[in-house]
C-alpha cells in the first residue's frame, strides 16, 4: 500500500545527525557508481510560478522531488518514491521540511570533511527557512564557541539569533554588518537568493571554509568570483553537471564532493591540505539527497 506521509511525519523521524549520515552515504554512492542523479529542470510561467523536477535512485529506491514556488503562495514540495527492485510506488512526501533538512545535511557532510577540526566561529549570510538548518548541521560537526549572523532586516536576524541560540544551545548573536559576520570566522554559511556577492574575498580569514548554499539560479552569485579563483581555494561542489546549469562558469574546475567522500579515509584525496586552505562547498542540490533521506522515512512507517 502507498503511503502518504506528511510534514508532521518528516519533523518526528528525520533528525539532523541521520539526514547527515544518509547524504554522507549517498555521496559515496554517487562515488560508487551504485546511485544515480538527474540534474533539476524547470518549467518558468508568464504568471511568475515555475515548477522544479529533479530525480536520483539509490540501490533501494528512485523517485523525483517536484515542487512549485510561486511570488504569491511561496514554495510546495513533494517527492514521489518508489521501490527500485520493482518499481512499485510506495510513498508520497510533503517534503517542505525533507528538503530543508537535507539541505542542511549537506553542508554538514562538507563541513565535516572541508572545515578546519579547531573550527570555533561560524558565520551565517541569512535568515530564511533555509538558514536554520544549515546552522544545525555545521553544529553537529563542530564546536562552535561562537555564531554570528547576518541577513538584511534587523528584526529577522535577531529573532532568528535568538531562536537559533535557544533550540540549539549556541551562543548565537546578530551583527550589524555582513563585514562584522564574516571576518575572523573559521566556517560561513550562505544561504540567500541574492543576484550578487553578499561578502568580500577580503574580509575572509586564510583557512576558512565556505558552504554557499543559497542561489541556485546561474545568474545568481552569493560568492565573488576572485574568491573562488584568486585565493588557491578548494573548490567543490555537489556534482559537476549541476553546477555547470545552475553555477557560473567560475565552478568548471571544481571537484565533486563525492571524490573527497569517497578517498578521506585512504588519503588518497585529503580535502584540504593546510590549515590555511580556504575551502568552499557550492551547494546546488542534489535530488538523490531527497530519495536517501526519503527512503529512510518511508522504512519508519511501512515496518
Amino acid at each position: 500500500m502507498k503511503l502518504h506521509l506528511t510534514e508532521e511525519n518528516v519533523l518526528a523521524t528525520l533528525s539532523m545527525p541521520k539526514a547527515i549520515e544518509l547524504v554522507e552515504q549517498a555521496f559515496r554512492q554517487l562515488a560508487d557508481g551504485t546511485a544515480i542523479n538527474h540534474p533539476r529542470r524547470r518549467i518558468v510561467l508568464p504568471t511568475g510560478s515555475v515548477l522544479h523536477y529533479m530525480a536520483g535512485a539509490t540501490p533501494d529506491y528512485f523517485g523525483t522531488k517536484v515542487y512549485s514556488t510561486s511570488p504569491k503562495s511561496g514554495a510546495h514540495f513533494e517527492v514521489l518514491l518508489f521501490r527500485a527492485s520493482d518499481g512499485v510506488p510506495v510513498a508520497n512526501l510533503e517534503a517542505n521540511h525533507l528538503g530543508q533538512i537535507r539541505t542542511g545535511a549537506a553542508s554538514g557532510v562538507a563541513t565535516k570533511f572541508l572545515a578546519r577540526k579547531d573550527a570555533k566561529i561560524a558565520a551565517v549570510i541569512g535568515s530564511g527557512f533555509q538558514a536554520e538548518t544549515q546552522l544545525e548541521a555545521i553544529s553537529k560537526v563542530r564546536s562552535f564557541s561562537e555564531v554570528r549572523v547576518w541577513s538584511r532586516k534587523s528584526d529577522r536576524r535577531a529573532e532568528f539569533a535568538r531562536r537559533c541560540a535557544s533550540r540549539f544551545g549556541l551562543n548565537v548573536r546578530a551583527t550589524q554588518t555582513a563585514r562584522e559576520c564574516v571576518e575572523g570566522a573559521d566556517v560561513v554559511v550562505t544561504m540567500t537568493s541574492s543576484r550578487e556577492p553578499v561578502l568580500e574575498s577580503s574580509w575572509l580569514a586564510p583557512g576558512t571554509h565556505i558552504n554557499a548554499a543559497g542561489a541556485n539560479w546561474a545568474d545568481r552569485r552569493e560568492l565573488p568570483p576572485d574568491l573562488i579563483l584568486n585565493r588557491g581555494a578548494l573548490v567543490t561542489v555537489d556534482a559537476a553537471d549541476v553546477a555547470q546549469l545552475e553555477a557560473g562558469p567560475e565552478y568548471s574546475s571544481a571537484i565533486e564532493l563525492k571524490e573527497i567522500v569517497k578517498d578521506a579515509a585512504s588519503g588518497r584525496n585529503p580535502g584540504r591540505t593546510s590549515a590555511d586552505q580556504i575551502t568552499i562547498f557550492k551547494s546546488q542540490g542534489l535530488g538523490v539527497e531527497d530519495i536517501a533521506v526519503a527512503g529512510y522515512i518511508y522504512e519508519q512507517f511501512a515496518r
